[in-house]
């Protein structure tokens, strides 16, 4: 069976996508923070999609070696890697002159720095089997500057140059490389923000846009996707 690497996937975007390529008929290589979130997953996933196999690994993608050790363990699989998400990510509102001190390097490390060093140590096998599609979960803060952007927003900007740079040294390789950019989708941090389900964008809309795209022909790549709300930004 093909396989998946999929970042923050007990929550969110990430177990949208990651249900998702297990319906597809992939097997997983996930990692989120909490031990238990990734277990309570695993049984569920087991039962769901038996024929699948799960891998997991608890990871803080803020401590470089612990990414790090994820990458190694999706290594000792020996499985060919089909599809990278670099999905984990933290959001704090704030503004530059008055967040937090340590704000930014501590969003820098989970935003972007995961999917840098996660990416780098999984490059070898995707470049050796000259295949293989590179997703990575931007945001439309990383398209301009809004209210209590801050670290945040500098973070996916960031993101998203990596996003392009890895896309123009890979083009060569066989390997796509797509930037996903949403603005608000639902997920439990929205219950009681007052704010209906309705108004925003389902998990599962990134999770079959990816798989859309995913499924295009080799002479063809999505270098970034924006989607926004019907109604606009929140």
């Amino acid at each position: 069976m093909p396989t998946a690497v999929v970042t923050g996937a007990t929550k969110g975007i990430g177990r949208a996508i990651a249900e998702k390529l297990l319906q597809e008929g992939f097997d997983l290589a996930v990692c989120a923070r909490t031990d238990a979130d990734l277990q309570a997953c695993k049984t569920l996933w087991a039962q769901q999609y038996p024929a699948c196999r799960v891998w997991t690994r608890a990871t803080d993608m803020r401590d470089q070696q612990e990414v790090k050790d994820f990458a190694a363990m999706v290594l000792e699989t020996g499985s060919a890697i089909s599809i990278l998400v670099n999905n984990a990510g933290l959001y704090f509102p704030g503004n530059l002159a008055t967040e937090p001190e340590g704000q930014l390097e501590g969003l820098l490390a989970t935003n972007l720095l995961s999917a840098y060093h996660l990416t780098r140590g999984l490059l070898p096998v995707m470049k050796a089997q000259k295949s293989g599609h590179i997703f990575n979960m931007c945001s439309v803060a990383s398209l301009q500057a809004y209210p209590n952007g801050g670290a945040y927003s500098i973070t996916k900007y960031a993101l998203l140059g990596f996003s392009d740079n890895l896309r123009y040294e890979l083009k060569d390789e066989g390997i796509k490389v797509t930037a996903i950019s949403p603005g608000a989708v639902w997920s439990n941090s929205w219950s009681g923000s007052g704010v209906p389900p309705e108004r925003i964008m389902k998990a599962e809309d990134i999770a079959d846009l990816l798989w859309t795209t995913y499924n295009l022909s080799a002479q063809a790549t999505v270098e970034h996707i924006v989607l926004r709300p019907q109604l606009g930004d929140l």
